[in-house]
């Protein structure tokens, strides 16, 4: 069975067609500048990539049109015909409280996914601009799937979700605590239990999604609990542009002082706050530990606070699930960055915690960097999002 996995952006669109029972993935790339001028990236398995290629792509409609003819190319494609994808599997950044879980595409569907624009107007609209282009390409006989960041932590109790704010506004405006990542978490954490050779179910497993965007996942029986990003991705540990955890007072504070308006500070906020606000040198964790190596003190604070911030998430979730069996180490810097992982592990050994400093030199790579005698085991676990939803839509388009 083979899935398209679309990922769209406002301008821009990754896409992978792969098989999720054999995990092959037959090719992958991605359009870039949809809009403006096209860039098209496309790298079948077992072939050179066409890189940068120039494709006028006005719409997204064009966009699928290239992925579609690329797939299909008689000198590079990698299958015969486009009635060889049986379904397309949607990553949408937003299901809001409608959706718990992917679902298949109905016009319903679409309506709730436009109710959600409000709660990610920089994330849905693409989305949605993707799905239709889809549809408009492939006509409706193709099963097209949404998957969504926020569903995996509908789970989530009212303890965990609820702001201490006044309660119209959830019952009016729906501010709660949602979080992202969703699909990384719930990938990462079946996969930890098959390392583990136990059931989902009986495990307390808290998930670390270390990149340039970074959350922290309380998983208890397979299902979230609790999670770091709050409303929107913003919240949470300091990451590579954004600020994480604040207090409010900050922003009246500055805005006034600056002569700030909302736009302005938020775009400080997400933008030029997190590593990059406290070093001043790079959101990318490898320029820090460079310059820190260098003797730049700003950057190690930035990796110091990174750090104590992940700390204490561990922490305050394995108090809240009554204990942890695994601790999971995922996405960019979660799976390479071996220094992030022994100062994050560092002082935890009280919680039976113990890293192995020989196993945990490696980059990439699904193993368990526990010490035999740790009572919780460390994994890292390399995130496959594309292959989350493709198991996703595969199960939806069969059923």
């Amino acid at each position: 069975m083979n899935i398209l996995v679309i990922n769209a952006g406002s301008s821009s669109l990754k896409y992978q067609l792969l098989n999720p029972e054999t995990q092959q993935v037959l090719a992958k790339g991605l359009c870039e500048r949809i809009g403006i001028d096209g860039k098209f990236t496309y790298k079948p398995e077992g072939k050179e990539p066409i890189k940068d290629a120039d494709v006028a792509m006005p719409t997204h409609s064009e966009a699928i049109e290239t992925v579609l003819k690329a797939l299909v190319d008689e000198k590079n494609g990698v299958i015969a015909s486009m009635k060889e994808i049986d379904a397309v599997g949607h990553r949408v950044v937003h299901g809001g409280e409608a959706f718990s879980g992917s679902v298949l595409i109905t016009d319903e569907v679409m309506e709730a996914l436009e109710a959600c624009i409000p709660l990610a107007p920089l994330h849905n609209p693409a989305n949605i601009t993707g799905i239709k282009a889809c549809v408009a390409v492939m006509g409706k006989d193709v099963p097209q799937v949404a998957v969504f960041d926020t569903a995996f932590h509908q789970t989530m109790p009212p303890v965990a979700y609820t702001y201490a704010l006044p309660y119209e506004y959830y019952e009016q405006d729906k501010v709660r605590r949602y979080g992202f990542h969703g699909t990384s978490h719930k990938y990462v954490s079946q996969r930890a239990a098959a390392m583990l050779g136990k059931p989902i179910e009986e495990l307390k497993l808290i998930s670390c999604h270390l990149g340039n965007g970074s959350s922290i996942t309380a998983i208890d029986g397979g299902k979230s609990v609790d999670t770091s990003m709050g409303f929107t991705p913003l919240a949470g540990v300091p990451m590579g542009t954004r600020s994480g955890d604040l207090d409010a007072g900050i922003l009246e504070y500055v805005m006034n002082k600056h002569g700030y308006d909302i736009k302005e500070m938020l775009n400080v906020l997400n933008k030029k706050s997190g590593v990059l606000g406290i070093s001043g040198v790079s959101s990318d964790f490898r320029d820090l530990e460079a310059a820190a190596e260098q003797g730049n003190q700003r950057a190690q604070l930035a990796l110091d606070s990174f750090d104590y911030s992940v700390k204490k998430y561990i922490g305050a979730y394995a108090a809240a699930m009554g204990g942890v069996d695994a601790i999971i180490f995922t996405a960019g810097v979660g799976e390479n960055g071996a220094t992030t992982r022994s100062s994050v592990m560092s002082g935890l050994e009280f919680l039976g915690a113990k890293i192995d400093p020989e196993k945990n030199g490696i980059r990439g790579k699904e193993v368990d960097i526990a010490t035999e005698d740790s009572t919780v085991r460390i994994l890292v676990i390399p995130t496959n999002e594309e292959l989350m939803i493709a198991m996703d839509t595969a199960a939806l388009a069969k059923a």
